[in-house]
Formats: structure tokens, C-alpha cells, sequence
């Protein structure tokens, strides 16, 4: 197994690098580390589209989504992906891998990016939500780590807590939903989301990992349709 630096960054967060594999057996793949831990592959991508699907089953009408992490384009790939999404927001923080997706160093990226229905975002999912106008969206995606215990960077752990879940539930529309993703059982996300949705539910989610059963979380809340505002 060889290893290419294709594209390398430093931010505020750290280092952002991504990098090909190169193997005898089969075709190169990409490879997105942050601080020098994996993040993601462009050869195992069940778990964007399993978070992307479970996620939109969640909403009637899901024609106006937020996904929240850019990463290598997945999970947002899987949402434009059903015809009932009118308009996907997608919001990164990572300037530079905004950069990569828009002028090709990630393959795939600027054809994702020609769907006219794809808005992207470079900024921190916090702001982009405190800023949305409120009943805007029917559904959120929270892809930013694997879930509170799996933090890329430490300062996401706000992500997780009660004043980013409220500003959530203010851009929702009644029957909307919040989903965010979480590689074990976060039973505080659980308890911080029933106080401000007044519902929450843990969905465990069966994926397929190169021949291995793997067990992932769905953490969601919905917005009650005849609710007041608070």
C-alpha cells in the first residue's frame, strides 16, 4: 500500500490533509485525515448513505435539508439523491476542503457541486444555524464527527449541547426533524435533546463495513407539528 499527499491545510482547527492510496489490487482512493486521524475514505461510504437515508425517511416533504459537514460529499450525494429535495444547504468550515471539492483535487467534487440544487456554506454549523431564517428547513443532518465521544476537533462538543440544538429546532419547520449522527450510544445527546424538542429518539442503524456488521446511532428529534415556537 502506498501513500500520495494530494493536498494539505492548515486552519485555526489544525492540519487537514488529503491523501491517495495507491494498491496493486485495485483503484486508488482518496483519504481525508484531520490532525492525523481518519476521517474518511472514498472506499467505505456506507455510513454517509446510511445516515442520509434514514435520515430523509424521517420527513414527509424533506424539500429544503441542511447537512451539516462537507467531508468527501457523500452524505450530501445521498440527499441530492432523492427527487423530493428542492434545495440542499451544505455547511463546512474547512475553507480549503470547499476548495478541494469546487477545483477537482477530490475527483468527484464538481459535479456534485453543478447540482443547482446544492447551496454550500463555509462556515461554522453554529453560525450558519443562529443565522437561518426561522421555519426554514424541513431537515438537518449533523455529520460533523462520529457522534459527541468522536470529537474531530474539541471545540465541537458545543455541536452536541442544549443553545446548538434550540437554534436547530428554531430553523425547523413544524414535522421537521433533526438527525445526528453517533458511531456509539450517547445517552446525554439523548437527555439534551428531549429538553429542547421535548422528544428525542436513539435509532440504532445496521451497517455493512467491508463484510463486518457494524451497529451505528441515529439520534433524533422532531419538531411537533401544532407546537408553539418557544
Amino acid at each position: 500500500m502506498e501513500y500520495v499527499e494530494i493536498a494539505r491545510a492548515e486552519s485555526e482547527r489544525g492540519e487537514l490533509v488529503l491523501r491517495e492510496r495507491r494498491s496493486v489490487d485495485g483503484p486508488p482512493s482518496l483519504e481525508l485525515r484531520a490532525n492525523g486521524a481518519f476521517v474518511m475514505d472514498t472506499v467505505e461510504v456506507s455510513t454517509e448513505r446510511a445516515l442520509a437515508t434514514a435520515a430523509l425517511a424521517l420527513v414527509e416533504q424533506p424539500r429544503h435539508v441542511v447537512v451539516g459537514g462537507l467531508g468527501l460529499g457523500f452524505t450530501m450525494h445521498e440527499v441530492l439523491a432523492d427527487h423530493r429535495v428542492e434545495r440542499c444547504a451544505v455547511v463546512e468550515i474547512e475553507e480549503a476542503l470547499v476548495g478541494w471539492m469546487r477545483d477537482g483535487t477530490i475527483h468527484h467534487g464538481p459535479a456534485l457541486l453543478a447540482d443547482e440544487r446544492v447551496h454550500l456554506v463555509v462556515c461554522d454549523v453554529a453560525v450558519a444555524l443562529a443565522e437561518a431564517r426561522p421555519a426554514s428547513y424541513d431537515l438537518i443532518l449533523l455529520d460533523v464527527d462520529n457522534g459527541p465521544g468522536y470529537l474531530v476537533h474539541e471545540g465541537n462538543a458545543a455541536l452536541y449541547e442544549e443553545p446548538l440544538l434550540a437554534a436547530a429546532k428554531a430553523v425547523l419547520r413544524p414535522g421537521g426533524a433533526l438527525a445526528i449522527w453517533s458511531a456509539d450510544e450517547a445517552p446525554d445527546l439523548g437527555e439534551a435533546l428531549s429538553g429542547v424538542f421535548g422528544n428525542s429518539e436513539a435509532q440504532p442503524l445496521q451497517v455493512l463495513l467491508q463484510g463486518r456488521d457494524e451497529r451505528y446511532w441515529l439520534y433524533v428529534a422532531r419538531v411537533v407539528v401544532g407546537s408553539l415556537a418557544e
